[in-house]
């Protein structure tokens, strides 16, 4: 067990999220079951531009812990610099994207155009494990750049000497995006052949996909994205299926109104009036989306300009779930 961090399948965490895991979402997650968390992924360079944006990425409590600090870049100069400089701030934990794929961020050679260039790849987390302490810097990685190249199978050692602690892999191609399906055989060739605690990551939108997967990979645990951002009550579930085969009863879970409620309150504490509101407007949305019926309230949603006005939306899907039969909103 890392002394800081969880690494088991009873110990889910909550993925970075670039535009969604910011410090209330992370706080909700956490709440509902999240036992560690990564920021939205910051730029190692934009931290010397004194970019106001880029702290904001930033910005925790002590609640939120343990958290990881997500960079991208491609220069190990600026990385070990970042680390440095937030290690002095007080960061502990820091996690290295090797797996974005967004052009403008590949076209800089960060993110998974670093699956391109092991070489360098290997540079950059060395220079972010020596700027932080032992034990402090994971790497999160795709199978490489396009199929059928597999150079994650290759990386997992040569990280481990670089002074990596834990990796992460979503088993797609970086060409791939989000299509097609994630590739748990190649993750669990990457588990046996890594002499780190791999989480896994990719296609687990619900926690019976989470108990499939670590089942048939052996990963360390797993780490959601999609489907927190669909329905943050994932890592209840999580809780509840590992309670199950341990004999033990499921722990309740909160309805889905009163989830969407506590997310805008932590959105009002800890962010701005606009920017919280313009954040529960693209939140509320993927909750209530399988929801059959209220197509309309989402087509509210995307004018909301008021709190007031979110709250009768709310409001408005409790009536309507109290209706439905079955309805657990």
């Amino acid at each position: 067990m890392h002394p800081l961090l969880p690494f088991s399948p009873d110990s889910p965490w909550l993925a970075p999220l670039a535009g969604f895991s910011d410090l209330p979402f992370r706080l909700l997650c956490r709440e509902l079951g999240a036992c560690a968390a990564v920021t939205e992924m910051v730029s190692a360079k934009g931290l010397f531009y004194d970019s106001k944006n880029t702290r904001r990425l930033l910005a925790t409590t002590p609640a939120d812990a343990p958290l990881a600090v997500q960079l991208f870049g491609a220069e190990p100069e600026y990385l070990f610099r970042a680390v440095a400089s937030l290690a002095g701030d007080g960061y502990a934990l820091f996690d290295l994207n090797c797996g974005c794929s967004v052009r403008k961020v590949v076209k800089t050679g960060a993110g998974a155009a670093l699956l391109g260039d092991p070489d360098r790849l290997v540079d950059c987390a060395r220079a972010m494990a020596r700027a932080a302490l032992p034990g402090r810097v994971g790497v999160k990685l795709r199978l490489g750049p396009k199929p059928p190249s597999f150079a994650a199978l290759d990386l997992a050692r040569r990280l481990a000497d670089a002074g990596v602690a834990w990796l992460t892999l979503h088993p797609r191609h970086a060409s791939q995006g989000f299509s097609g399906t994630a590739d748990q055989e190649a993750l669990a060739a990457f588990v046996a052949a890594s002499p780190l605690p791999v989480l896994a990551s990719g296609d687990l939108l619900t926690a019976g996909d989470a108990e499939a997967c670590l089942t048939r990979t052996g990963a360390a645990g797993v780490m959601y994205a999609r489907g927190a951002l669909a329905d943050p009550r994932v890592f209840g579930r999580h809780a509840n299926l590992i309670r199950q085969t341990r004999g033990l009863p499921a722990l309740p879970l909160p309805r889905l109104c009163d989830v969407i409620r506590r997310h805008a309150a932590l959105c009002r504490e800890y962010a701005d009036d606009r920017r919280a509101l313009l954040r529960m407007r693209t939140a509320v949305p993927r909750y209530l989306r399988e929801m059959p019926g209220c197509r309309a309230l989402r087509d509210r949603l995307c004018h909301c300009t008021s709190w007031n006005e979110l709250d009768d939306i709310i409001d408005a899907a409790e009536r309507f779930a109290a209706d439905a039969a079955g309805g657990d909103l």
